[in-house]
């Protein structure tokens, strides 16, 4: 079968040091870690639900036994297709206790889409809930080396379908029931041996600019980001703690609660299927939730909706978001609403989210001279951020360029993708496609991503600029601007707003109001009200899916 092998070259020997084999902990031991710690202990909640350490750990152990008989081995592919549950959360540690690959989708992904994530990867194994049944037949059809798919239950199923020998939870109860099985003995169950660039995730891209690809993830790798994000993001967490997840493990949710796994911190989901904020404010009243990591549109989304002022959120110590910057009017109400408690990150999937950290003592919650406006603020622990030139050359402080970056949470490289791969790296250096600048003291500021430049009578426009300017009218809840092709200027922006509720005004009149703070050749030629903005699976406005909604919607004529 083909194996996935670490892109990177073998050490040559150097000042008379013989590289040796670089043996890492296996993921899956922070699992056991925590079991042997404070076995009693809940360490996972869902809806009236509780497994505490030892269950868990023992219910990973008995899916382990029964996937190795089946023939999973080390390095294989195990594709999961499944909302948030505790079954998808168990599956991420035992492809890690396997040495094989955790392939997760995301479960809003369509079963053609989920079909070519199955051929990409060449996923050997399925873990579907019932709820898929198109996603797994469209898988299987897709790669021919997934012959084998285990159900998980949907919670509205009464009981599993045919004789339950591919039901998830069936299986548990019948391996942890026999002898030879016990939780007891625990030395049959060992997990893989592991090195440091063994892979154990295939995080794939949102395929903004094409198709998604699998960023290779390993057990070394991974465990530098789960130090490191105890580390900056929520220093002095402990068993005490509770965190609370608000957005699909498959992706960020899913490190920052592995993370949570290496303290003994227990993980809470959501009972709901769709977000609701009075349920996510009444779980952080209930489990004295003191983390949760989000994406600012839903950390919007809570702090606005009224039962924010109905229960007792005084647990939070930080509320990390990240996937987008926030836009400064939105953050302001947050810190208003929640008090210092706000932790932003910059990341992409390739660098597991470890580029830079904008902690809670940099959330301003004022305006004023000495206020870093704008920032996602300073360089993570053991990382290093470089601005380059097309050309490679690093840049001055103040200098707009590509954001670069190195260090231990740097992906090994996609998949299967020799191509994606030159691209993505540069003398070393991984290239974001995101366009900044670091000022003096290396606070880094985020222009936008390189696609979302447009230039316009040959002057570079980058529309996060304008759209923070748009944001401070008190009429307007979300905006996004791109750039498309005009005929006399090359490009041109066109705004697309969305009001709050009561309030009404004119494009004319909103752009009038930006006459003076921004340039005029900056300013938006056209301006659409729409009641939402559309999204992304994570939560995330993207401008490729507001352009081909206005594409859709015959907007882009010129």
């Amino acid at each position: 079968m083909n194996r996935p092998t670490s892109p990177q070259a073998t050490l040559a020997p150097k000042g008379g040091v013989v590289p040796c084999t670089r043996r890492v902990m296996n993921l899956s031991h922070v699992l056991t870690q925590a079991a042997r710690r404070f076995p009693d202990q809940v360490g996972f909640v869902w809806g009236d639900q509780t497994w505490t350490w030892a269950e868990l750990d023992t219910r990973v152990d008995a899916m382990v036994v029964e996937l190795r008989k089946r023939g999973v081995e080390k390095g294989d592919r195990v594709l999961v297709q499944s909302k948030n549950c505790n079954q998808m959360f168990e599956s991420m540690f035992v492809c890690f206790r396997l040495g094989a690959v955790w392939v997760p989708t995301n479960f809003r992904q369509s079963p053609d889409e989920v079909a070519y994530l199955a051929e990409a990867s060449g996923a050997s194994f399925m873990i579907c809930q019932s709820d898929f049944p198109d996603h797994a037949a469209a898988a299987k059809a897709a790669s021919r080396s997934l012959d084998q798919i285990i159900f998980i239950a949907s919670r509205q199923d009464a009981a599993p379908s045919g004789d339950g020998s591919n039901d998830y939870d069936t299986i548990i109860a019948r391996v942890g029931s026999q002898p030879d099985q016990a939780a007891c003995q625990r030395s049959k169950v060992e997990p893989e041996d592991v090195e440091y660039d063994d892979p154990c995730w295939f995080f794939f891209t949102s395929g903004t600019t094409g198709r998604p690809k699998a960023a290779v993830l390993t057990h070394g790798q991974m465990g530098f980001v789960i130090t490191n994000h105890l580390c900056d993001l929520m220093p002095a967490t402990t068993q005490q703690d509770a965190s609370l997840v608000v957005a699909p493990l498959s992706h960020g949710a899913g490190i920052h609660q592995l993370a949570q796994m290496a303290r003994a911190t227990k993980t809470i989901l959501l009972d709901a299927e769709r977000f609701d904020p009075t349920e996510a404010w009444k779980l952080i009243e209930h489990w004295r939730v003191t983390n949760m990591f989000t994406v600012p549109t839903i950390l919007k989304m809570l702090t606005e909706h009224p039962s924010v002022d109905n229960y007792d959120h005084t647990s939070l110590r930080y509320v990390i978001y990240a996937g987008a910057p926030m836009y400064r009017e939105d953050q302001k109400y947050a810190l208003a609403k929640l008090g210092s408690v706000l932790v932003q990150y910059f990341g992409l999937g390739e660098v597991t989210g470890n580029i830079t950290v904008l902690p809670p003592a940099l959330h301003d919650a004022e305006d004023g001279p000495d206020v870093k406006l704008g920032t996602c603020g300073i360089e993570r622990t053991g990382m290093q951020v470089s601005i380059q030139s097309e050309k490679g050359q690093t840049l001055a402080p103040n200098e707009t360029g590509e954001i670069c970056v190195c260090g231990p949470a740097v992906f090994a490289g996609y998949y299967n993708n020799p191509e994606a791969n030159a691209g993505a790296f540069r003398n070393g250096w991984f290239r974001t496609g995101d366009l900044g600048h670091q000022d003096e003291q290396g606070f880094l500021y985020i222009t936008g991503r390189s696609s979302d430049m447009y230039i316009s009578g040959g002057s570079n426009v980058y529309p996060r600029e304008i759209e923070e300017k748009i944001l401070q009218h008190p009429a307007v809840k979300e905006v996004a601007i791109v750039g498309v092709p005009d005929p006399l200027w090359g490009e041109i922006g066109v705004a697309v707003v969305v009001l709050r509720d009561g309030h009404q005004i004119e494009g004319v009149d909103l752009l009038a109001e930006l006459s003076g703070k921004v340039p005029r050749y900056k300013l938006p030629r056209q301006v659409f009200f729409w009641e939402e903005l559309p999204k992304s699976a994570y939560g995330k406005i993207t401008k490729k899916l507001i352009r081909t909604e206005l594409e859709d919607r015959g907007l882009l004529t010129p």
